[in-house]
């Protein structure tokens, strides 16, 4: 077991922890409320070494693309300003988080944090180098958010435990996980983090 050290070059991403991708919500991920609790852990983790904490968010017009309205494979959710956009309440981000919002014209789409937003300027410019990146849905934004993080060369850690997949077909979370580590991305267990260090299987 090798041992990987929080230093001044992490950043924690925490995607689109919005009231409508929970149960109830109108795009809610079964089990999705169950990654609040790890995802505190891990925003305690990074608060205590004054690391960057960003949290992403769908920020939708109401005549977005991806909406069935509009052609799109979605019922309309996370539009922007209404209570299902808004971050679960349990969610305890701090109040210097970096707030990251996406796809937030009507005719572009994004699934990732990076799509289309200057993240990854606002990370060089704090001099991150890798991200832990947990949040819903598995097997799509943060899939796409892990994958556009290796494709602009920060290194990547992933916590299964604190992300949870839509799994439109049975298998698409862990056909994500598999496609994230292919391409470079190093899952880390939750009960592996430490203040001071985090242990990598």
């Amino acid at each position: 077991m090798s041992t990987i050290h929080l230093d001044a070059g992490d950043a924690l991403l925490v995607i689109d922890m919005q009231y409508d991708f929970l149960p109830g919500g109108a795009l809610g991920v079964t089990g999705g409320h169950e990654v609040i609790a790890p995802i505190n852990h891990l925003i305690e983790l990074f608060a205590a070494e004054g690391l960057p904490i960003v949290a992403s968010r769908d920020w939708h017009p109401q005549d977005h693309c991806s909406f069935g309205a509009q052609g799109g494979p979605w019922p309309p959710h996370c539009i922007a300003g209404s209570p299902g956009a808004g971050f679960a309440a349990e969610l305890a981000l701090p109040d210097d988080a970096i707030v990251v919002s996406k796809a937030d014209t009507a005719a572009v789409d994004a699934y990732s944090a990076f799509g289309g937003t200057d993240l990854a300027a606002r990370l060089r410019a704090r001099g991150v180098e890798r991200v832990t990146v947990c949040g819903l849905a598995t097997d799509y934004c943060v899939l796409q958010t892990a994958s556009d993080a290796l494709e602009e060369g920060f290194d990547t850690l992933i916590v299964p435990e604190a992300m949870r997949a839509v799994d439109v077909a049975p298998g698409d979370g862990a056909r994500a996980l598999d496609r994230m580590v292919a391409r470079g991305a190093v899952p880390v267990r939750l009960g592996e983090l430490g203040m001071t260090a985090l242990s990598v299987a």
